[in-house]
């Protein structure tokens, strides 16, 4: 469209000083008559761009002006190159990449160039390879930015079929897994996207619900199915250095609740079950104390019990 070309063309100016129609048109992809007609077009509308002939000539903003297009703060461009630096080897990203920085006033441009390359993400484990994002992510990320409804059969955890029109809301990856969080006939649903068998985008239009935000729906997702996964708690005593240990074991379920005269921590876990929190300190042996409830002792106590016998010898 020719009133991209405009933009880039202003931009190109601002972020080289002086461009020749030539330059412009190998950059844009156009004849150089085409260039040519777009920096008249830019001048007759007023932008104060101006020839220069001869040997070293070109075109060039009047005395050095600049046009912004961008309104971002060094620290907001700094922090967007951080955030889109590790996706850059997409070509769309590249190229809106480059776009922006052509925009940034100069102050800002070495720094938010630094940024895009200060980060990078490598998605494989030791020995693996990359793992591809589904395919199907895409087809519901573009009918999420359309605002299409989709038609999806979906398999529930007994392996049953169903089909469903949903409104997608957004999209979420979680430690490698795709969810889909959508809206149904019976309020807001969230889809795993592996168990999505087919998706068929329809033209059928829908309207987010006013003020939603999907961090905020996908933190009220988190906080319920952890809320689920929680139904027994137990009271532990440890040594301080020991607390980073079983946070990272038992994650955003673990609380401390205080430190006992002994200097040890007072924490209080939670699983699913009595025998899931007693097999996860069952390794730590005395290290970890156990004051209640009596069931998840009692599995501690039958655990060493068997190992003893088992190892006696």
């Amino acid at each position: 469209m020719r009133a991209d070309r405009l933009v880039a063309a202003l931009l190109l100016m601002q972020a080289r000083g002086r461009v020749t129609a030539a330059e412009l048109a190998a950059e844009l992809e156009v004849s150089v008559a085409t260039a040519r007609r777009d920096l008249e077009a830019l001048s007759a509308a007023g932008v104060p761009v101006y020839p220069q002939a001869g040997r070293g000539g070109g075109w060039s903003l009047l005395g050095g002006a600049r046009t912004d297009l961008s309104g971002l703060t060094a620290n907001e461009a700094q922090a967007l190159f951080l955030l889109a630096g590790p996706a850059a080897a997409a070509p769309e990203v590249k190229s809106a990449l480059r776009k922006l920085l052509r925009a940034l006033p100069s102050t800002f441009r070495a720094d938010a160039e630094a940024a895009a390359g200060a980060v990078v993400v490598d998605p494989a484990g030791w020995g693996e390879h990359d793992r591809d994002r589904p395919e199907l992510v895409s087809v519901l990320q573009r009918a999420t930015v359309r605002r299409r409804k989709v038609s999806l059969v979906y398999e529930g955890r007994s392996r049953e079929r169903t089909r469903r029109l949903v409104d997608p809301w957004g999209l979420v990856d979680k430690d490698d897994v795709w969810y889909l969080v959508a809206g149904t006939d019976r309020g807001q649903r969230t889809f795993r996207v592996d168990r999505i068998a087919e998706a068929a985008v329809t033209e059928v239009p829908f309207e987010r619900p006013e003020g939603f935000e999907l961090s905020r729906a996908w933190g009220e997702v988190v906080e319920e199915m952890e809320r689920r996964r929680s139904f027994v708690s137990a009271t532990v005593l440890v040594a301080e250095r020991y607390v980073p240990v079983l946070r990272a074991r038992f994650g955003r379920n673990t609380e401390v609740v205080g430190t006992d005269a002994d200097g040890r921590v007072r924490l209080r876990v939670a699983a699913p079950m009595a025998l899931t929190i007693a097999e996860q300190l069952a390794g730590w042996g005395s290290t970890v104390e156990v004051v209640e409830p009596e069931e998840v002792r009692a599995e501690l106590a039958r655990i060493g019990s068997e190992l003893v016998a088992r190892y006696r010898a």
